[in-house]
């Protein structure tokens, strides 16, 4: 048991029980930035986490006070319950203390992403949440430049599951802060700049804060693949501006995969091991995981497998029986066939027409609404892309699962469109029109009492005077 951190867990699910609807989000980024997975208190043999613990906290919350999900279900938030499903009905096919890890999984991702849907309701809460993020990174981000410029971690007293030594490649130390790996610290800067980026018009002050900790996160962690994410994310941002070509876009990408593959000596995933910006990244051996995971198909297709150590010559630390899965996507297929890797590419997919069904809804909407519903399909976007790189598995799949119901609160936003506020301001001048003619027919009427007709002027009213 770890005593802050149980400490922390319990003040943070206070607030999230009591705090207004519109503000209970809040404990749980906080619990998401500032702790990891690591159990911080156990119970027999099952060990909780923190986020565990407030998910059970806010799902407790929800079923007392009878809070329903903006809009109600949509087809993404079914494929995500139907993907929980079967993360956990493939366990029978797999080893017998499986259940249990699983559940816990389940339960605190399935638990996060419902807890947002339930708590971000519309646009002016996924700015809400933009807004909270780039005030609560600033420490991670300060105490991640200490760590680097130290190599001591010192979140490992909050119990980050690790020593305060931090990781020391090619002569520079990459901090990871609270997280579990530099890379996931990373992934989360790289998440949460783009939020930055859209308040700096409205909330300079948030912009700057936010810029500064996200961009700090980024470069601290030293690692390729959250720059890669972040140049990805910023593309999908560039775009914006020819948005009515993207059906054009996707399909020249798609060609010019096509041409890349044929062209290319080795498959086009390879061209992952070209790329090292940090300096010591390890594309090749991403590229040649896509590449063992096809040739031993048959051994994970139907439901995973227990042991992927012979696919590639290095594996983890803590599971001897496995290579280093250092791919989302193929993550899945190892914990559930491809049935498991299909449902969570139908959450993606879901997820992104999602965001395309509510711009054609809201064409009339303000540019400013349009955007906003952008930026975050450009965050789903990064994601997917460096799903090919990493496999999220500490409390960074949070913001992953953040960012999915942000997508779903949008679509419900009630902020006035450009064509409403020109009617809503067309209504005030009538009003104010029809009220200042009233009050002259009053005054006319008085005078009419007050003065006879033959001591005011010809044809004129006395209180124009």
């Amino acid at each position: 048991m770890n005593p802050i951190g149980l400490v922390f867990a319990l003040v943070a699910g206070a607030f999230l029980f009591t705090l207004p609807r519109h503000l209970a989000a809040i404990p749980l980024l906080i619990g998401a930035v500032y702790m990891t997975r690591t159990p911080v208190f156990e119970l027999g043999p099952a060990h909780f986490t923190l986020m565990q613990i407030m998910v059970s906290i806010g799902i407790l919350r929800v079923l007392l006070k009878g809070e329903q999900i903006a809009n109600g279900m949509n087809r993404m938030d079914r494929w995500v319950l139907l993907w929980a499903i079967w993360y956990i009905a493939s366990c029978v096919f797999h080893t017998s203390d499986a259940w249990l890890f699983r559940i816990g999984v389940a339960w605190n991702d399935l638990g996060c992403y419902f807890l947002f849907r339930f708590f971000v309701q519309d646009g002016e809460g996924v700015e809400r949440i933009f807004k909270v993020l780039c005030v609560v990174l600033v420490p991670v981000a300060l105490l991640m430049l200490l760590e680097k410029a130290t190599g001591k971690n010192l979140f490992a007293v909050l119990g980050t599951g690790g020593s305060e030594a931090v990781d020391f490649r090619h002569g520079h130390f990459r901090a990871r802060g609270p997280f579990a790996h530099a890379i996931l610290a990373g992934v989360v800067g790289a998440t949460c700049f783009p939020m930055a980026l859209y308040l700096w018009k409205s909330h300079r002050k948030h912009a700057w804060a936010g810029l500064f900790s996200t961009g700090v996160i980024i470069i601290t962690s030293t690692s390729s693949g959250p720059i890669m994410m972040l140049l990805f994310i910023l593309f999908g941002l560039a775009i914006w501006k020819v948005r009515a070509h993207l059906h054009t876009l996707r399909w020249l990408s798609l060609t010019a995969v096509f041409f890349l593959d044929a062209a290319m000596k080795d498959p086009v995933y390879f061209l992952m091991a070209r790329i090292d910006i940090s300096g010591g990244s390890t594309g090749w051996y991403r590229a040649r995981l896509i590449q063992s995971s096809i040739e031993h198909l048959d051994e994970w297709w139907l439901a995973g497998s227990d042991y992927t150590r012979h696919w590639m010559p290095t594996g983890q630390i803590a599971k001897i029986q496995h290579s280093d899965i250092t791919n989302h996507l193929l993550g899945m297929g190892v914990m559930g066939g491809l049935p498991l890797m299909f449902l969570f590419i139908m959450v993606l997919i879901a997820a992104f027409g999602t965001v395309g069904r509510v711009l054609r809804e809201n064409a009339d909407a303000s540019t400013r609404h349009h955007f906003l519903i952008w930026v975050l399909g450009a965050i789903l976007f990064g994601h997917v892309c460096n799903f090919f790189s990493i496999s999220l598995y500490d409390q960074s799949v949070v913001f992953f699962y953040l960012t999915l119901a942000c997508i779903g609160g949008v679509q419900s936003t009630k902020s006035f469109t450009d064509v409403e506020i020109k009617q809503l301001v067309g209504r005030i001048r009538q009003s104010r029109h029809v009220a200042i003619e009233g009050i002259m027919r009053e005054r006319n009427r008085a005078d009419e009492n007050l003065f006879p007709l033959e001591y005011r002027p010809a044809n004129k009213s006395f209180c124009k005077h």
